[in-house]
């Protein structure tokens, strides 16, 4: 299995997870999001991942997001369950779930917080890798895991028979075009920005999409892709700097929010658009009124409000 047994391409974000005012899971609020990312032409999702809060849901919310996110878009847009965990073992459960209900892959961080070493990682990858049939793709997520995986280390992963693609989120522009370089020709590589150098990128074959955070600007997001496969690249940077201005405003270069949580920016910039973005979970807190002001700010700057 390799890059060329899936079709992944394009913008396919990691979406938020909707819990309402009694701290619950809220399947017709994600019902409603689903529908209208599906309706605002997204390429695919990403569910249960770092936007989607999946550290603080229980394994009975995980596989009813996964179940509803199937009923829903299974067959109209890749779908990519979030799996991350600190065990092999638990991904591996995650994962068999994710193949149960009809998911096109899996995103894998190493685990985070205890910084393992790179036999460590390398054997965490294989294990899982080993016990699954579903593609996988490895998410290189230096702020979450605290762990910038060096090119010889995603080589080796790589290598491995289900991994299909990699999500890398490194906020190094150099060490990101090295390993799309690389390993362009063995996986889907994803993290091209929407700027001249993600369209040199693309076109060059070195990286084929973005699993970028939230969709919350809808088509404009993924209309970005759509125009540049078209040759309108005009067109594609205009979309494409109204992403870049939510970017730069509310995250710094390593993809870190610069005020609150990145969960709660995105859930605040859905909320505000009348859409179901539900509210954070603990530890993750409501933003401030300031907070929530500089992000309606974006959001009427870009006419989007």
């Amino acid at each position: 299995m390799d890059r060329n047994n899936i079709d992944w391409r394009g913008y396919i974000p990691a979406i938020t997870t909707p819990f309402n005012d009694q701290d619950e899971l809220d399947t017709k609020m994600l019902t409603t999001l689903l529908e209208w990312l599906h309706q605002e032409g997204m390429h695919g999702i990403v569910v249960a991942g770092t936007t989607g809060e999946w550290f603080s849901m229980s394994l009975k919310e995980k596989t009813l997001l996964y179940k509803t996110a199937s009923h829903v878009l299974a067959g109209k847009m890749t779908l990519v369950a979030g799996c991350n965990a600190f065990t092999a073992k638990d991904v591996v459960t995650l994962a068999k779930l994710a193949s149960d209900y009809k998911f096109d892959g899996i995103l894998v961080t190493p685990p985070p917080y205890v910084k393992p070493s790179e036999r460590e990682i390398y054997t965490f990858y294989q294990e899982i890798n080993d016990a699954v049939n579903i593609p996988i793709c490895i998410y290189n997520w230096p702020p979450g895991t605290g762990i910038d995986m060096p090119l010889p280390l995603l080589e080796r992963i790589c290598d491995l028979r289900n991994v299909v693609a990699l999500k890398n989120s490194t906020g190094d522009s150099d060490k990101f075009l090295n390993d799309a370089t690389a390993l362009h020709e063995k996986v889907r590589v994803f993290g091209a920005p929407m700027n001249e150098y993600g369209i040199k990128l693309i076109q060059e074959k070195k990286s084929d999409g973005l699993m970028g955070a939230g969709a919350v600007l809808g088509h404009y997001q993924s209309a970005f892709f759509d125009e540049l496969w078209q040759g309108n690249i005009e067109k594609a940077l205009e979309y494409g700097a109204m992403d870049r201005r939510i970017m730069n405003d509310w995250f710094d270069v390593h993809y870190v929010a610069k005020f609150g949580s990145a969960q709660a920016i995105m859930k605040m910039a859905l909320n505000l658009q009348g859409l179901p973005g539900g509210n954070p979970r603990r530890p993750i807190l409501p933003l401030l009124d300031d907070e929530i002001n500089i992000i309606r700010w974006s959001l009427e700057e870009l006419g989007i409000l």
